[in-house]
């Protein structure tokens, strides 16, 4: 996992950014945050909108070093109206907010469709209605494949959702590239797989939302690592990768209509386990059986061919899986007091924030 974008893209990207207005939605929670750390970095002019809806992963400490180089409004994306204000004037709009449980969408699939369906094409219209000429990137799912016919699993591959929270990402695919086809917004899509880093929501102990955050949090605090099956496979790609990508798919026009696949390095959930566990100096593991609510909508084993915005773009992962998890598993441990309890944190800064954070656009 050696190989980088050509250093000229990389330079590029400063010269992109500097001075740009982009909006993030979703921008208080895992990738959305760590996007906005790096766009800060790079000088453009950050605007965060996130809902801090209290089960998801939104946390002020996640922009924690840069509160003064970005502005915050908490609104939400199923507001219309609260769009149309928001889009006016950005350059580049990441349309990352989004409800990610698969349990929970098969659960409450109403409630996933209004955010990861309604949400992102209120984006959408706003943009139709006030700001044309932005460039969008939509965050999708390697769910959407569903199990798969044939690894690794590349963009041709037929789409064919096992829950509801795919089928609510094709949608969202689907309404970026008829906008783009038919009233000329740029947009770009990229199909995430198992992101993993510093950042990501660690408060639920029940792994509903993703099981590598629930590992993390288990082998920090000395618990038994609960393996649900365990010959399950998947990829993973670490943080700073995927925000890499979506960094070079914002500002390339080759990717305008475009769907992307991301990757890494792809292994089972038991040898997953075995690296974690190494990595974190000890640990345990607990072999369960894969319960039928989770079988009924789980994969099986799957990775994904990232060739295409490898030719496109000149991306590839550069973060292998044990560094990446060294990293992570030390950040936690260095603000583990910031992230067990994060709603309590949370809800007592969304208070304080609400009266004065709406008055920022750019």
């Amino acid at each position: 996992m050696n190989a980088t974008p050509a250093a000229s893209d990389l330079k590029s990207l400063g010269e992109s950014f500097a001075g740009r207005r982009c909006l993030i939605t979703g921008g208080l929670g895992f990738i959305g945050s760590n996007l906005a750390v790096r766009l800060a970095g790079l000088g453009a002019r950050v605007l965060i909108v996130d809902s801090m809806i209290p089960a998801y992963g939104g946390n002020f400490f996640n922009i924690d070093g840069i509160q003064d180089k970005v502005h915050v409004n908490i609104a939400d994306v199923r507001d219309p109206h609260a769009m149309e204000y928001l889009v006016l004037g950005q350059d580049y709009i990441f349309n990352l907010a989004g409800q990610i449980g698969h349990l929970e969408s098969m659960e409450a699939p109403i409630d996933d469709l209004r955010v990861n369906t309604e949400g992102p094409l209120n984006v959408l219209e706003a943009c139709r209605r006030v700001n044309r000429t932005a460039k969008l990137l939509y965050a999708s799912t390697r769910q959407v494949y569903g199990r798969p016919r044939y690894l690794p699993v590349d963009e041709a591959h037929a789409l064919q959702p096992i829950d509801c929270n795919a089928v609510s990402n094709v949608a969202g695919e689907q309404y970026h590239r008829v906008y783009f086809a038919a009233h000329g917004i740029r947009s770009v899509c990229l199909r995430l797989t198992n992101t993993y880093g510093p950042r990501q929501m660690m408060k639920d102990e029940s792994g509903r939302y993703a099981f590598i955050y629930y590992w993390i949090r288990r082998v920090i605090d000395g618990h038994p690592l609960m393996i649900m099956g365990g010959q399950q496979g998947r990829d993973y790609t670490y943080i700073d990768d995927c925000v890499e990508a979506m960094l070079l798919a914002a500002t390339s026009p080759a990717a305008d209509g475009e769907v992307f696949n991301l990757g890494g390095e792809p292994m089972t959930h038991l040898e997953l386990a075995d690296v974690l566990i190494d990595v974190a100096g000890g640990g345990t593991k607990q072999i369960i059986e894969l319960p039928a609510e989770r079988r009924a909508i789980d994969p099986g084993v799957i990775a994904l061919d990232y060739s295409k915005i490898r030719k496109a773009l000149g991306w590839e992962p550069r973060t292998g899986l044990r560094a990446g998890l060294e990293r992570t598993v030390e950040y936690y441990r260095n603000h583990r007091d910031r992230y067990w309890n994060a709603g309590d944190v949370a809800a007592q800064q969304t208070g304080a924030l609400q009266g004065t954070a709406g008055a920022h656009r750019s």
